[in-house]
Formats: C-alpha cells, sequence, structure tokens
C-alpha cells in the first residue's frame, strides 16, 4: 500500500487516496499512518536485503551474468555471506536477474567419406577416476559480419577443465582442431598420455583426417570416437559448446570479427577453469578439482 501511494501521491495527494481507500469495506492505511510509515527507519532485514542485494549484483556481474539461484547461493557462501538458499532465490527475483538458458543444438559434424573403425571407448559413459584420463571435443559455430566463426574446444571429463580450445574463420584441420589439440598436449604433462588418455570425438572429417589421427599417435593418446549428429555419444562436449555459446556468445548480438571471438573465449576460458562453479563438481572449479589431485583427498569423480 505504502508503494501504491508513493506512485500515485503526485497525481492525487495523499489525503484524497487515503480518503478513498479507507471508503473500502476493508479499510485502508490514514495519511497519518502513510506519514509515521514513511518516517520509521528501515528494519534490520530491509537494511540486510539492500547490502546482500547489492553483493549480489555484483558477484551475479562478475561471473558472466550466468548463475541461476542455486549457484549464486554457493557463491555467496563462499564470499563469506550467510544466507539460505530461498533468501537468494528471493533477492534474486526482487532484484531482477536469473540465470542464463542454453539454446537449441546446432549440427555441425561433416561426416567423413572415408571408413573409419576406430572404437567407441567411452560409450556414453562420461566419467574419469582421474584428471587427463578421458578428453571429449567439439566444435561450434556462429555468425560473424565475413561469414562463420569456429570453435574448438577439449575438455577433461574429470575436472571439466578446458585444456586446449582454437577459434577461426575455417573449419580446417590444422587451423582449427588441430590447434586446440596442440595446446591441450603442451599444456598436460607428458606422462599423462602414457598413462593411456583417451581423447573422444564425434566421426566428424574433422577429427578423423590424417593430421589429426597422426598428431594423437605421435603423443600416445587413443583415439575414440563415437556417431555422426547424435549428441547423446558425446554429450559432455555438447554440454561445454551450449554453455560457451549461452553465457558468451549470445550475451551480444554480433561479433565484429573473429579476433574479437578469440579474445572474449580467451577470457570466458580462463574464468571457467578458475572461477565458474560446476554443479556437477559439487559446485567447486575446474582448477581447485584438479588442486584435490595434485594434493590427494577422498575426491569421488564428476558425471555428466
Amino acid at each position: 500500500m505504502i508503494a501504491f501511494i508513493d506512485e500515485q501521491r503526485d497525481r492525487f495527494g495523499v489525503e484524497c487516496i487515503c480518503r478513498i481507500l479507507g471508503a473500502t469495506e476493508r479499510g485502508f492505511i490514514t495519511s497519518r499512518g502513510y506519514r509515521a510509515a514513511k518516517q520509521r527507519p528501515p528494519s534490520k532485514r530491509a537494511v540486510r536485503d539492500d547490502t546482500l542485494t547489492s553483493e549480489i549484483r555484483r558477484i551475479h556481474a562478475k561471473n558472466y551474468s550466468v548463475y541461476g539461484y542455486r549457484k549464486m547461493h554457493r557463491a555467496m557462501r563462499r564470499a563469506g555471506w550467510d544466507m539460505g538458499r530461498d533468501q537468494t532465490k528471493r533477492l534474486m527475483k526482487a532484484a531482477g536477474l536469473c540465470g542464463i538458458r542454453r539454446g537449441r543444438k546446432v549440427f555441425t559434424t561433416i561426416s567423413s567419406q572415408g571408413p573409419d573403425r576406430r572404437p567407441d571407448l567411452v560409450e556414453r559413459a562420461f566419467t574419469a577416476a582421474k584428471p587427463n584420463q578421458l578428453w571429449v571435443a567439439d566444435i561450434t559455430y556462429f555468425r560473424i559480419p565475413t561469414g562463420f566463426c569456429y570453435t574448438a574446444f577439449i575438455t577433461d571429463v574429470c575436472t571439466r577443465r578446458i585444456v586446449g580450445w582454437s577459434a577461426a574463420t575455417s573449419l580446417h584441420t590444422e587451423a582449427l582442431p588441430l590447434q586446440a589439440l596442440e595446446q591441450a598436449l603442451q599444456t598436460t604433462p607428458a606422462e599423462a598420455s602414457r598413462g593411456g588418455l583417451v581423447h573422444h570425438s564425434d566421426r566428424g572429417s574433422n577429427y578423423v583426417s590424417l593430421a589429426y589421427s597422426d598428431a594423437l599417435l605421435a603423443a600416445g593418446v587413443q583415439a575414440s570416437v563415437g556417431s555422426v549428429g547424435d549428441s547423446y555419444d558425446n554429450a559432455l562436449a555438447e554440454t561445454v559448446n551450449g554453455l560457451y555459446k549461452a553465457e558468451l556468445i549470445h550475451r551480444r548480438r554480433t561479433w565484429p570479427t573473429a579476433t574479437a571471438v578469440e579474445i572474449a573465449t580467451l577470457d570466458w576460458v580462463t574464468w571457467w577453469n578458475t572461477k565458474r562453479l560446476h554443479q556437477a563438481l559439487d559446485y567447486r572449479t575446474p582448477a581447485e578439482v584438479e588442486s584435490s589431485y595434485t594434493h590427494p583427498t577422498t575426491t569421488a569423480p564428476a558425471t555428466v
């Protein structure tokens, strides 16, 4: 009622509004009661809500404005704020904040014309007992003024860390997925590949090419492939692609150049690996999970 009078007082006046509303069956606040309410200091709850809302806005914006209330609750508690999940939901709703939602999947796989007898070593079981045991790879794309921009990711299943990525205006193997693979191999200890690392992808022409296959063989990495056009056979990689487009790409109406995409993707990957809370990791970051294996603790492997 106070908010309603505040909204209409300049048009009708406080006394007029209270007199007309007071003539109804139940009666409303008097003009004296309204002025007393306006002079009353805010309650402790209101003061705390204002403080928490400001902090929620800051943390939400800091994390690409993609967190829903569950992750925001975890993020607020990690920041030292003692608050409940329902309270977080209420304050986010009042502030007009919400999480991001992924759109529909766009298929980008171009089937290889040649035979491919490589096995499916994963069979939709996207779990790993330790880092650098299973990687998944995929490519996504979107329009830019000069055509299309393509981005390739390689993700560690256990830690959810993006170990390699590349962005380019060409789908050529040497310009895109091979760049991501070389980055992943350079940032991974050599002993990881000798320990039976599996690289899983779809049967797209980029991943069954001679150059890509030779790079995997030279690094001692086992190649695994799913079927063409079936997102369930590479579900985790599809999830990374969907979140990338929802959290970064689709937040802008257009991207001027591939260079702009590359710079923004670098920042997003850094945030993904070191700051972003992942529900599948019990609301931890990939860096924290990887560190827990470097300094062993009883940590369960992540699942899709």
